[in-house]
């Protein structure tokens, strides 16, 4: 009997423990609505009360966009961006792809749009971080290429 509530909370112990990988934030909720962000190494959770709602990379990510230019050409763009403030980001980390890909198809749209290459992509990557910055987001790299 003895054996068995020991290896219960050796048990209980091994699901406590949570290892976060290098790069990563994980997001925690509790029952109450609080959050707690833990980052990279080992980590105590408490099991049933707390669970894992996002897992963001701080390392950067990638998202495709294809839109139609002013012009009437189709574009592909490459865009690249980096988690800042998890605790920004965690309110919108969900729907981070579709935003970005959204903004960034009617940024291409736009008759605004410088017409050379180096302008236009200088353009869109400081539109889309002036929409970004303030959740916790930031845009490093935006590749334009044409789609045919």
């Amino acid at each position: 009997m003895i054996w068995i509530s020991v290896l219960s909370l050796v048990a209980l112990a091994g699901i406590c423990v949570r290892r976060i990988p290098e790069g990563q934030v994980y997001s925690l909720r509790r029952f109450g609505g609080n959050t707690r962000f833990v980052g990279a190494g080992t980590h105590f959770v408490l099991p049933l009360i707390e669970r894992v709602s996002h897992k963001m990379s701080l390392a950067g990510s990638r998202i495709d966009v294809r839109a139609a230019l002013g012009s009437g050409e189709d574009c592909q763009a490459s865009v690249y961006f980096q988690v800042l403030d998890p605790q920004r980001a965690d309110h919108v980390i969900e729907s981070v792809d579709t935003l970005l890909r959204e903004r960034a198809a009617d940024l291409l749209a736009s008759d605004a749009i410088p017409s050379d290459p180096l302008e236009r992509k200088l353009w869109l990557k400081q539109s889309l971080n002036t929409e970004v910055r303030d959740r916790g987001l930031l845009v490093t790299r935006i590749d334009l290429r044409s789609a045919a």
